[in-house]
């Protein structure tokens, strides 16, 4: 299977991937990376914080960005180059993430492109958002 490479891909192409984060999600996140903070996974600790709650680590709800651009646009091949990022609003259990990217920019002599990355909740809230580079397949 291979993804599309930059010539078969325009300015303003689109892809999306959508999932709802379950806790079985953040502690699997959490056993892997070793982030154990207790924001994510300590109720009775993050009752007190400005979140009222646990809430999902970011970079889980990022990697629904490269789900998106590993599997579908460019799609398998894609070499994951860079990815500015801001966090705009917490991801609880249960929220029903969708990771979307457009493409804003080809550089076909370099075979990279530039998408739009963001992350929306199911209130159409935006939790994520920012600019990815990557090099699609050749």
């Amino acid at each position: 299977m291979k993804g599309k490479t930059i010539k078969e891909i325009q300015i303003g192409d689109k892809a999306f991937f959508q999932k709802t984060i379950t806790e079985t999600d953040v502690y699997l996140y959490a056993g892997i990376t070793g982030d154990i903070n207790p924001a994510h996974i300590n109720q009775e600790v993050s009752k007190n914080t400005m979140f009222k709650g646990r809430i999902a680590h970011g970079m889980l709800t990022a990697g629904l960005v490269s789900a998106v651009l590993g599997v579908q646009l460019p799609g398998p091949g894609t070499i994951y180059l860079g990815q500015e990022l801001k966090f705009t609003a917490p991801v609880r259990f249960g929220d029903t993430i969708k990771a979307e990217v457009e493409v804003i920019e080809r550089i076909e002599e370099k075979n990279r492109l530039k998408l739009n990355t963001i992350c929306t909740n199911q209130n159409g809230d935006v939790v994520l958002k920012g600019v990815a580079t990557v090099m699609p397949p050749k």
